[in-house]
This record gives C-alpha cells, sequence and structure tokens, in this order.
C-alpha cells in the first residue's frame, strides 16, 4: 500500500510517502496508524493526536474504522486551518 504524509505529519516522519506491506493485523486505518506509531518515535510523534488526524483512502475521507486492503493508497492530514 502507498502512504502519503502532508504538512507536520510529513515533517515528523521525514518523508513525504512510502510503500508498505499491509502486515496482517492491519485492517482498518486506526489500526494502521498504531501499526506505524511502533516504527519509531517521528511516527508516534506524528501521530500523537489521532482525533485530529484525518485520513482519506484511494482519494475519499475515510473514518478510523475504515477497512483497507493491500493496494489502497492512504493519505493523512493533520489538522488545518485557513486564513
Amino acid at each position: 500500500m502507498n502512504i502519503l504524509y502532508f504538512a507536520l505529519i510529513r515533517e515528523h516522519i521525514g518523508k513525504s510517502s512510502e510503500t508498505i506491506e499491509r502486515p496482517s493485523h492491519v485492517n482498518t486505518v486506526g489500526e494502521l496508524i498504531d501499526h506505524l506509531e511502533s516504527s519509531g518515535d517521528n511516527y508516534k510523534a506524528a501521530f500523537a493526536q489521532p482525533d485530529l488526524i484525518r485520513a482519506s483512502v484511494n482519494d475519499q475521507y475515510v473514518g478510523m474504522d475504515h477497512e483497507i486492503v493491500d493496494d489502497d493508497e492512504l493519505a493523512f492530514f493533520p489538522p488545518m486551518t485557513g486564513g
């Protein structure tokens, strides 16, 4: 699966995207975040406030309980404000 990171999340992780194999125990967006947080302190910092993070799967905004499959493209966005 391809994962895109934006804004502050990208800054914490240190890259704008990555491709990973979906672990067999990861079936939802929320479970993916939990899995990514175990990848290091930079991921833990990026997802420190999961209630504020927005996610999309295949260009559609979804909730954390949305089911994911191997060939999905996910994107994570921090809270944004206009100006």
